[in-house]
């Protein structure tokens, strides 16, 4: 069982930046993935950023240049820079780790609670 905790998002104005933290507790797996998504009201959620316990990243079309994923793998936490936030970045962001259990052939998936992120003049 993995926990995730995240911390870091509010209320910023269109121009601003945010950054978000999740740290992941519990029987962590050292390859891994983290990342963060994000849903929108009356859209489906979306992936934002996402990086392997070796640093390869991947990001959505409209966040790239904008936003930045990192993480600390010696602290189990990821973190997710947003700069120049937009109106249309307002949403909730979920945190999200994953690994691939080999002895069953499954991807074991865990999510966060959630936090606001609302961009607003």
């Amino acid at each position: 069982q993995v926990q995730l905790v995240e911390s870091g998002g509010g209320l910023v104005q269109p121009g601003g930046s945010l950054r978000l933290s999740c740290a992941a507790s519990g029987s962590i797996f050292a390859i891994n993935t983290m990342g963060w998504y994000r849903q929108a009201p009356g859209k489906e959620r979306e992936l934002v950023a996402t990086s392997t316990n070796a640093g390869d990243t991947n990001y959505a079309d409209s966040v790239k240049g904008r936003f930045t994923i990192s993480r600390d793998n010696a602290k189990n936490t990821v973190y997710l820079q947003m700069n120049n936030l937009k109106p249309e970045d307002t949403a909730v962001y979920y945190c999200n780790y994953n690994h691939y259990h080999n002895l069953d052939r499954r991807v074991y998936n865990y999510w966060g609670q959630g936090t606001q992120v609302t961009v607003s003049s």
